[in-house]
């Protein structure tokens, strides 16, 4: 299976991911589906009751006077609006634009036409109660559903009282005035419902942004823990177990693998797995549909619905999240999280982990890397090792089997071998003095609770019981290296101790190591023989390479100075701001 690459494919921040800045709010992902209506009314629902009261107890004063009177049709009329308050007030009118709500609401305005017709049109002492109505249908419609039964209403009421009675100027200038009150008053509800609906528009954004944010420092928050433990280690082990208690903070699964991308023969590694009873290496073809989409088109996939005909990595898998691992336009590895519920994750999970994966790639890429370069510092130190034994133990041991031939021949020919045994003797024993001396010698290190100075003074003075060297250390130090830059530092004063005992014919030596906040020094002064001008500086003589490569791995600078007959300095000093 190809596998494409990502140089043309645009790069997003951490905080430009979509799985932070989702346009859609959590209110709005759970609004009612399309086959569901809206109440426009439930966000007004006190103000109605609140207006039909109000409106309702002013009609009924405005009443009082008339009630005093024996006029049945007008207690009958006011008992009809105080009646329908109180059931409204306990069933509120739902309106969501269903023709059942919109004839609710007609019969509504039926009743207060009614009303009004019964007891006197515009001259009615309970015309104020069916401004109510006109609140309720702006609330619900907004404006033009309000004008729409203001007028009808209106216009209805004027020319039935013009039809049924003696129509006078003042009738004429009543039923201006209160039809001009009551599409007014529409047109406020009207109004009021559209402010309502910017502001509650506002409000959701507001929500929104809260959410996105809330998401966004959720998902920053598990980043930044898990920054603080994943570069404190670059052991791929480490990193995998890591990364996966991290991942299990974030999202709920109930199995789980990390797949590294083997470049040579194009399989897939179980790098770190849970629940999954998987070991070795897997064929791309072997990998779920979900996953291999996912490493086609270089992005997370969410499948809801694993079955017999495309399972997941795991045969009682029904949903799950596949995710390509991805750094410097190279795919690295798979991360596959999977659960036995069908439509566990969605869209914002599969958005969630695609975003947790950047740092988490760096990392284990990181890892793989170091341990690449590790495995190659080992092989390297393993042939110094290798040369260092040639050298010195190789050659005595040699010696003491050239010896030991012309003994047996010595012997052979009839000669007393006696006092040569005894040099033999004395030879394997000076032997066995190396062999242990090396030893020692490639266990001598920092640690943390072993710094530079104690090291090196150690190391001095068993060099100076094998050599009959004088060596004085010197050291003055306000802080500590980190481990692996003291270590090299180490390293590098440990080989040119060994070149001075080897080569330099010295009596003295004198080490000086300095190291505070800002940089570290080390130089170790001989008085031997020195190098003629034209060797000191090349980078093959008395393990120069190995130091050069120390000190360069560190960032750290070596200058060898030496002059025929007056000693060897040797100085490395790294600087730390």
């Amino acid at each position: 299976m190809g596998l494409p690459t990502l140089s043309n494919r645009p790069r997003a921040g951490l905080l430009e991911h979509p799985a932070l800045w989702d346009a859609r709010s959590v209110d709005q992902r759970n609004e009612p589906g399309p086959g569901r209506k809206v109440d426009q009314l439930t966000s007004f629902a006190a103000a109605v009751v609140n207006v039909r009261w109000a409106t309702t107890a002013v009609a009924l004063v405005l009443t009082g006077s008339v009630v005093l009177q024996p006029d049945w049709i007008t207690i009958g009329a006011a008992s009809a609006v105080l009646a329908n308050t109180i059931y409204r007030s306990l069933h509120p009118l739902v309106y969501s634009g269903s023709p059942t709500d919109q004839l609710l609401l007609l019969f509504e305005v039926a009743l207060f036409w009614a009303v009004l017709a019964a007891t006197g049109f515009w001259r009615s002492p309970l015309v104020i109660a069916a401004a109510s109505i006109l609140v309720v249908a702006g609330f619900a419609g907004g404006f033009q559903l309000a004008m729409r039964i203001g007028l009808v209403m209106t216009i209805s009421l004027t020319i039935a009282e013009f039809a049924t009675t003696e129509f006078t100027a003042v009738d004429m200038s009543n039923a201006i005035q209160w039809s001009a009150l009551l599409l007014l008053t529409g047109v406020i509800a009207g109004y009021g419902r559209r402010i309502s609906g910017e502001a509650s528009r506002r409000h959701s954004a507001t929500l929104d942004r809260v959410s996105q944010l809330t998401d966004a420092n959720t998902l920053l928050f598990n980043l930044h823990r898990l920054a603080q433990t994943l570069p404190a280690s670059l052991d791929q082990t480490e990193v995998l177990d890591s990364s996966l208690l991290k991942l299990r903070g974030l999202l709920d699964f109930d199995r789980a693998a990390f797949l590294l991308f083997e470049e040579t023969d194009r399989t897939w590694v179980v790098a770190q797995q849970q629940a999954l009873g998987i070991r070795g290496t897997i064929d791309p073809i072997s990998l779920p549909e979900p996953a291999k989409r996912a490493i086609s088109t270089w992005q997370a996939t969410c499948e809801g619905d694993l079955s017999s005909h495309h399972p997941g990595l795991h045969p009682t898998s029904r949903s799950g999240l596949f995710a390509p691992m991805t750094t410097r336009d190279r795919l690295i590895g798979l991360v596959l999280i999977e659960s036995h519920h069908a439509g566990h994750y969605d869209d914002h999970d599969r958005r969630t982990l695609q975003g947790f994966l950047e740092p988490v790639t760096l990392a284990i890429d990181n890892a793989r890397w170091f341990g690449r370069l590790r495995r190659a510092s080992v092989d390297e130190e393993r042939s110094r090792i290798a040369r260092d034994l040639h050298d010195r133990i190789g050659q005595s041991l040699a010696c003491l089997g050239f010896e030991a031939d012309r003994l047996v021949r010595y012997h052979q020919s009839g000669h007393q071998i006696g006092p040569e045994l005894q040099t033999l003797r004395q030879g394997v024993r000076a032997v066995t003095a190396e062999v242990r001396d090396a030893l020692y010698d490639l266990r001598a290190d920092v640690a943390e609770d072993k710094d530079f100075e104690q090291t090196i003074g150690e190391f001095a003075s068993r060099l100076a019981d094998r050599s009959n060297l004088r060596i004085d250390v010197d050291s003055v130090t306000t802080t500590r290296l980190p481990l692996l830059q003291e270590r090299e530092m180490w390293r590098i004063a440990q080989e040119a101790l060994i070149n001075v005992e080897r080569h330099a014919h010295a009596t003295a030596v004198i080490i000086t190591w300095r190291c505070d906040q800002h940089q570290a020094s080390l130089d170790v002064v001989d008085d031997g023989c020195g190098m003629p001008a034209d060797n000191a500086g090349r980078i093959d003589s008395y393990g120069i390479v190995g130091m050069r490569e120390r000190a360069n791995s560190i960032g750290a600078a070596l200058e060898i100075n030496s002059k025929p007959g007056e000693g060897t300095t040797v100085r490395c000093y790294l600087n730390q701001t």
